[in-house]
């Protein structure tokens, strides 16, 4: 027999008495080829190998040579290494979450190239069976899947357990967005309260907290009567600024903390970043927060902390998110309403937007949609809507025709015939 040529699979019977197989599947990072050694005491199992490496180097799906990853190496390098130069605090912050608590312990100890669907399945199933809500065990499939398309990107990985696995299902509450009585009635009552002009931006405009909060007076043009979102308002975290002698447990308690954090970061796609009119109402009651805001400033005098923000604590700080929370349940309580998610007067915004009829693209552009799709989670069929549709319904089908008179049979009116 001829000489085989370079880079040719081989198969023969080693010194040892066992079978031998190489695969050249490409080329390693310093030019050398990069081939495969299997060994088996069978011939028919080594050449079984031998083709399943030379299909997989046939379809680009080697794994990448190296120290084999174990599930928990892979997730602590993605998350602290890949990931969290990459992305928002808040979604680092999530996925260490999911990382730290769930999937390390859940699945870390298995080889990366090892891990199966059903241990995915699985680990979602004990979450749920331990007390996490349907969301949590989501969370951590999305976190798994995203870090496991980055393995499979860098060649550790030729498939991704993670996109096979069933993922947890999430119920789908319908949202009852309040009715227009109802806004009316907590914008009276928020009149009653300090930055009052908050929650009339957040029922008729649809802000996301962290864009009504992250709003500055210079977003604000009043004379034209328009808004620019730019930015939104992020959690603060802090660390201990005393080396941990003032005896407090965390560190937004310490009398000396550090923040973490920036106080607000821009918004996170070009769709978030928009312009919105204001209705003229809004501008009068946001010239009068300007004037109580100036009073304000005045009151505080030396401890006023100026930042420019539209919407500020007494000594001129941004809003915390949680202490924003907290007033808006207290606001449902003093107008005498039914609980809800400050969410949800996104929801009502887009409601509105709904009833008024207002064109779809445009109301894309206002609530800061990436695409159409949002509207059907965010704009709901209420009872006024559903009235509205039947009364235009019966106004087509049966409305009187004039000219036509009555019909033979003695009964009035006809089909209208397009």
């Amino acid at each position: 027999m001829g000489r085989r040529p370079n880079g040719a699979s081989t198969t023969y019977k080693g010194s040892d008495g066992d079978w031998h197989g190489r695969v050249t599947v490409g080329v390693k990072d310093n030019g050398k080829p990069d081939r495969r050694h299997v060994q088996s005491k069978s011939e028919a199992e080594v050449i079984r190998r031998v083709r399943a490496l030379e299909k997989e180097r046939d379809s680009g799906t080697v794994r990448k040579p190296g120290q084999r990853w174990t599930v928990e190496k892979w997730l602590t390098h993605w998350v602290e290494n890949i990931a969290a130069p990459a992305v928002r605090d808040n979604t680092i912050a999530g996925y260490r979450v999911a990382v730290n608590k769930h999937l390390i312990p859940g699945v870390g100890g298995h080889r990366l190239d090892r891990l199966e669907p059903e241990h995915l399945e699985k680990l979602y199933g004990r979450m749920q069976a331990n007390g996490s809500a349907p969301a949590t065990a989501h969370q951590a499939h999305r976190t798994i899947r995203t870090a496991l398309n980055e393995a499979m990107r860098r060649g550790h990985l030729v498939r991704n357990p993670a996109s096979l696995a069933k993922a947890p299902r999430l119920g789908e509450d319908e949202v009852e967005p309040y009715s227009v009585d109802e806004v009316k009635h907590l914008l009276d009552e928020a009149l009653t309260r300090r930055n009052s002009a908050r929650w009339a931006v957040a029922l008729s405009l649809g802000l996301r907290q962290s864009e009504a909060l992250g709003l500055k007076w210079s977003d604000l043009d009043l004379d034209k009567g328009t808004l620019t979102v730019r930015r939104g308002r992020q959690r603060p975290r802090w660390r201990h600024g005393c080396h941990d002698t003032c005896g407090k447990k965390f560190g937004g308690h310490c009398p000396d903390r550090v923040p973490l954090r920036k106080e607000a970061a821009e918004t996170k796609s070009r769709a978030g970043r928009r312009t919105i009119g204001l209705p003229d109402a809004l501008v009068a009651l946001l010239r009068k927060h300007q004037v109580e805001q100036a009073a304000e400033r005045l009151t505080a005098a030396q401890l006023w902390k100026e930042g420019g923000w539209l919407f500020t604590t007494p000594t001129g700080e941004p809003v915390n998110p949680r202490t924003d929370y907290t007033d808006w349940k207290r606001l449902l309580v003093r107008a005498g309403l039914r609980d809800g998610r400050l969410h949800d007067a996104r929801h009502t915004a887009a409601t509105v937007l709904l009833l008024l009829g207002v064109p779809e693209r445009a109301v894309i552009g206002i609530m800061g949609w990436s695409n159409g799709s949002m509207a059907m989670r965010y704009q709901h069929l209420t009872a006024q809507v559903r009235d509205d549709i039947a009364k235009r319904v019966d106004g087509l089908l049966w409305a009187v025709d004039d000219a036509q008179g009555d019909d033979d049979d003695g009964t009035s009116g006809a089909l209208v015939r397009a």
